[in-house]
C-alpha cells in the first residue's frame, strides 16, 4: 500500500515539476522562435515552437548597428568590472566586520545599514553624482554599486562560521590579516562569493535605470538603455518598408521588410538575455550552498 501511494505521489510530483519547468522554459522558446522568424510571416501566422519563415535578418539588423555593439561592450565591461570590485570589496569589508577588535565595528555596521532605510531621492542623487564627476562617466555604473548591506551581512555570516584555528595557524606562520584573507578566507569562500557575484552580475547586466537618467553621452549607454531606441528605429524602418512596398520603387528595402518592430524586439531580448542564461548553469552548483551557508540565522 505504501509503495502504491509513493508511486502516485511521484507521478503527481514529477508531473507538476514538468509543467512548472515547461512554463518557465516556454517563453524563451517562443522568443527564440519569433526572433528567427520573418517578421511579416510571424504577424500572419501564430508561432508556438518553430519559426515561421526562418531567417537571421533580425539579428543581422541588430549587429549592423554600431551603437548596439558599443552598448554591448559597455554592458560587458560594467558587468565584469562592477561584479569583481563589488565582490572583492564587500568580502574585504565583511571580513573586517568579523573582527571584534576592529575600532568602530558597530558604527561601520550601522553606517552601511542606514542607506537601506533612507534614500535621498532622484534630485539629491543626481546632484551628488554631478559633484563627484560621475555624470556621463563610465564609473557611474560601478562606484555607486560597490557595496550592498545584504551581501555584506551574508559574507560576514559565512566568514564567522569558518574555524578560527585556520587563521591562528596562518598567523603563527607569519601571515598578516590581508594575507590570511587572500590565501585562506577567499579560497574557502567560493560558494558564497559565487552567489554574491551572480546577484550583482545579473543586476549590472539588467540595469537600464542608471544609463537612462545619469548618462546623456550616447557612446556610454548600456545595451538595456539602448533597446528603446532600437525599437523606435525599427518602427521607422517598418514604416519605410511599407511605403516602399506600396510604391514598388525600392528593391533594397525588401530585406527590411522581413523585419518588424516585434521581431527586432524579440531578437534584442535574446541577445541581451543569452549571456546570463549561459553563465547561470555554471554558477548554479554554488548558488544553493552559498545562500544556505551564508544565510543570517535567527
Amino acid at each position: 500500500m505504501s509503495g502504491r501511494k509513493w508511486s502516485i505521489f511521484s507521478i503527481i510530483n514529477y508531473t507538476l515539476l514538468a509543467l512548472f519547468a515547461f512554463s518557465t522554459l516556454y517563453p524563451f522558446i517562443y522568443i527564440l522562435a519569433y526572433s528567427l522568424s520573418d517578421g511579416v510571416a510571424a504577424m500572419k501566422y501564430p508561432i508556438y515552437f518553430l519559426p515561421k519563415g526562418f531567417t537571421f535578418e533580425n539579428y543581422i539588423q541588430i549587429f549592423q548597428d554600431t551603437k548596439f555593439l558599443e552598448a554591448y561592450k559597455i554592458t560587458i565591461f560594467r558587468t565584469v568590472i562592477g561584479t569583481a570590485l563589488h565582490v572583492f570589496l564587500s568580502a574585504l569589508f565583511a571580513y573586517a566586520l568579523t573582527k571584534k577588535t576592529l575600532p568602530g565595528r558597530t558604527f561601520f555596521t550601522f553606517f552601511i545599514f542606514i542607506p537601506t532605510l533612507f534614500g535621498g531621492g532622484m534630485i539629491p542623487t543626481f546632484v551628488l553624482f554631478r559633484e563627484l564627476g560621475l555624470i556621463n562617466s563610465f564609473w557611474v555604473y560601478v562606484i555607486p554599486f560597490l557595496y550592498n548591506f545584504f551581501n555584506i551581512i551574508v559574507l560576514r555570516t559565512f566568514f564567522q562560521q569558518l574555524p578560527n584555528s585556520l587563521e591562528e595557524s596562518a598567523k603563527i606562520d607569519g601571515c598578516g590579516d590581508f594575507k590570511v584573507f587572500m590565501k585562506i578566507i577567499l579560497p574557502l569562500s567560493t560558494p558564497v562569493l559565487a552567489t554574491i557575484g551572480l546577484f550583482i552580475g545579473v543586476f549590472h547586466w539588467n540595469d537600464w535605470f542608471t544609463g537612462t537618467y545619469f548618462v546623456t553621452n550616447k557612446d556610454l549607454l548600456p545595451v538595456q538603455t539602448l533597446l528603446n531606441d532600437l525599437l523606435s528605429q525599427s518602427i521607422a524602418q517598418a514604416d519605410a518598408a511599407k511605403n516602399a512596398s506600396q510604391t514598388g520603387t525600392s528593391i533594397g528595402l525588401q530585406s527590411v521588410a522581413q523585419t518588424t518592430p516585434e521581431s527586432l524586439r524579440m531578437a534584442t531580448l535574446m541577445v541581451a538575455t543569452l549571456p546570463i542564461l549561459c553563465v547561470y548553469p555554471f554558477m548554479q552548483k554554488y548558488f544553493v550552498k552559498g545562500v544556505m551557508i551564508g544565510s543570517v540565522k535567527g
